[in-house]
């Protein structure tokens, strides 16, 4: 019997975001610094003659049918450009919340075409794999090789990987899914129009507290809006920031899941545990961002 593969599907973070405008065709051009979290769904393929998928987990029940799920459309996607691709069944262990803000359908996507890429030798910087990713969705390329980068573009300008020093986060999600066409379409931004703002700073990594001092200086310009669609995401940012010793809070991506961010492991747990007894019906982890 054929050995399977596996692999950790991590939350992607967007520590920021940036908007800069609308394009003419309708796309929004975004500049985001993001990073990867300890926590995530995984992945299992079997390899086999027919490709399938079978999903599992806390939140299965919200993953979507295979007709939607982006782990089959990224298979599909490559099959189509690699002749003779082997493929097999896909095994996926679904923790995350979805449509949450932290790219868990792209990273569950980018995860499938890491163990396509595996299994037929191919690297993952191979044209077909690439282009696979991009048409399957916009945060699926940076969610192809998962480390702290800066994305831009409507996601498919990525800068070099980033070596962040410790970063020690609690992760909160009131099981509320925000779509994110509806929070763009909150922003109110006409095709041809810039954002209005200050620009992104530069990323320097070389202490906790300079990455810090970037975050501050910097924002998610999808924030506003989305409290607009879902204003429940203020009763997570509020609880977050109330959490001792919590240096930051935000809204990741689209929401609503929001991060706060901490000097060490045992102060985001204990923040952890500080939500979770005020409100234990969210989705809560302490973790750690790379």
């Amino acid at each position: 019997m054929p050995q399977p593969l596996s692999t950790r599907a991590p939350a992607k973070i967007n520590l920021t975001l940036h908007v800069l405008g609308r394009r003419a065709d309708g796309y929004h051009e975004l500049e985001s610094l993001v990073a990867f979290a300890g926590v995530g769904d995984d992945l299992q393929l079997i390899p086999g003659p027919k490709l399938s998928l079978q999903v599992s987990g806390p939140t299965a029940a919200l993953a979507g049918n295979d007709a939607d799920n982006l782990v089959l459309r990224a298979a599909r996607l490559l099959a189509e450009r690699v002749e003779g691709l082997r493929l097999g069944a896909f095994h996926l262990v679904k923790r995350l919340p979805v449509a949450a803000g932290i790219g868990g359908g792209s990273s569950d996507a980018a995860s499938a075409l890491r163990l396509l890429a595996q299994l037929n030798d191919l690297p993952l910087s191979h044209p077909a794999v690439r282009e696979a990713a991009r048409l399957t969705g916009a945060d699926v390329p940076v969610c192809l090789e998962p480390h702290a980068r800066m994305m831009c573009g409507i996601g498919e300008e990525l800068g070099p990987a980033l070596a962040l020093p410790p970063l020690f986060a609690v992760l909160v999600n009131p099981r509320m899914p925000v779509e994110t066409p509806a929070v763009f379409k909150a922003l109110d931004l006409q095709p041809g129009q810039a954002m209005q703002g200050i620009a992104h700073p530069a990323v320097d990594t070389a202490s906790s507290d300079a990455v810090l001092q970037i975050l501050e200086a910097a924002r998610n310009d999808l924030q506003l809006p989305a409290l607009r669609v879902q204003p429940e995401i203020g009763d997570a940012l509020d609880l977050v920031s109330r959490t001792e010793a919590c240096r930051l809070a935000r809204m990741s991506g689209s929401g609503a899941t929001v991060f706060g961010l901490y000097e060490d492991a045992a102060r985001a747990e204990h923040a952890a545990r500080f939500v979770l007894d005020h409100r234990s019906e969210w989705w809560v982890e302490a973790t750690e961002l790379r």
